[in-house]
């Protein structure tokens, strides 16, 4: 080998070093990190937490002052208001009051007119009024229905949308890259690197299996018989892409919900993973009953490219953290929004 191509080499090395160097210093978590027990000792279920990264989260976890309550009394907002389908039985000023936090809460720059005709209030010709009215009876739903993932907490618009007329952190159908046919036609949605799974090979779209249709997510047989696994590699490269989802939108591990010598014994496993169980089953009734019913209402602009609405995972509510907003509960200021909407589901649009 000439002079000329081991410098080549050389400079090749080098360049290749320093850019791995410098992918590790700005990808590293620096120290002091802490580390917090969470289950028996020795069972290895604990968290890693990085205090820098703390006080970020919790920067962007404030909860906005929630304006006082109002009586009950006086008229209601069905009788005064035209074409009030939901909040009928609300006083005028409970009426008003949560529709001004709307406002603040999703659309604070846009105001009323983000849903509403201002020359025609009661009229539904804005999309997003159909819309809000649907997010509406969704949160009812959720307040009531799901205290197996939300308990006492519960939620409000604020909790996903944060300021932002669409939240952040939502999905659609992921069709994938164009694939040129042959050999290379089918690839199992795997090494296509996106933001939802961190950025792995792993499949890009676990959130159409197990996020809007029931796929059974298991990655081992229950008995250790020739015969007795009938899932495949692929399902469990899409259970862990899903993992992935989970531990990013909570900030967590693995071991916030499993015992890592058992992850699929129930009783090794931290409360926090029947928690996750019910919060799966409620994704799935949020994204099938009300937001995939809107399909006909959103513009093609709000479409994904499959055409399909876009839909809620774990971290449009978590948002990085492992209780959204840390635990601080807004909807118990907001009793109008944990009402049982069994009846209400059929409002018309």
């Amino acid at each position: 080998m000439n002079y000329g191509v081991k410098t080549a080499f050389i400079l090749v090395g080098v360049a290749f070093g320093s850019l791995v160097g410098i992918a590790m210093i700005t990808h590293f978590q620096f120290p002091p990190v802490q580390s917090v027990q969470r289950g028996f000792r020795g069972v290895g279920i604990q968290q890693e937490l990085n205090p820098k990264d703390v006080q970020t989260y919790l920067a962007a976890n404030k909860v906005p002052q929630s304006l006082p309550q109002l009586p009950a009394s006086g008229a209601k907002a069905g009788a005064v208001y035209k074409n009030v389908q939901v909040l009928q039985d609300l006083s005028v000023g409970q009426f008003t009051r949560l529709m001004v936090s709307i406002t603040q809460w999703v659309a604070p720059t846009q105001g009323c007119a983000y849903c509403h005709n201002t020359n025609n209030m009661a009229e539904d010709s804005v999309y997003t009024k159909i819309v809000a009215r649907k997010m509406i009876q969704m949160t009812q739903n959720i307040n009531v229905n799901w205290t197996a993932h939300v308990q006492e907490t519960g939620v409000t618009c604020y909790t996903c949308h944060r300021g932002n007329p669409v939240p952040n952190y939502i999905w659609f159908n992921d069709p994938g890259p164009a694939h040129p046919g042959g050999m290379a036609e089918v690839d199992t949605g795997k090494n296509h690197p996106a933001p939802a799974i961190n950025n792995s090979s792993l499949p890009y779209d676990p959130f159409t299996p197990y996020l809007q249709n029931d796929h059974p997510i298991r990655v081992q047989a229950e008995r250790a018989l020739p015969g007795t696994d009938r899932h495949s590699i692929k399902e469990t490269d899409w259970t862990y892409a899903l993992m992935i989802h989970f531990s990013q939108s909570l900030g967590v591990n693995c071991t916030y919900c499993h015992n890592s010598r058992a992850w699929s014994d129930w009783e090794q496993s931290s409360p926090q993973r029947v928690t996750a169980w019910h919060g799966i089953r409620m994704v799935r009734d949020v994204n099938n009953t009300y937001l995939m019913s809107l399909q006909g209402v959103f513009p093609p602009v709000r479409l994904g490219t499959a055409g399909d609405v876009a839909k809620v995972g774990c971290g449009t509510c978590h948002q990085g953290v492992y209780k959204p907003l840390y635990g601080v509960s807004m909807a118990k200021d907001f009793p109008e929004l944990r009402r049982d909407t069994a009846l209400q589901k059929t409002a018309s649009q």
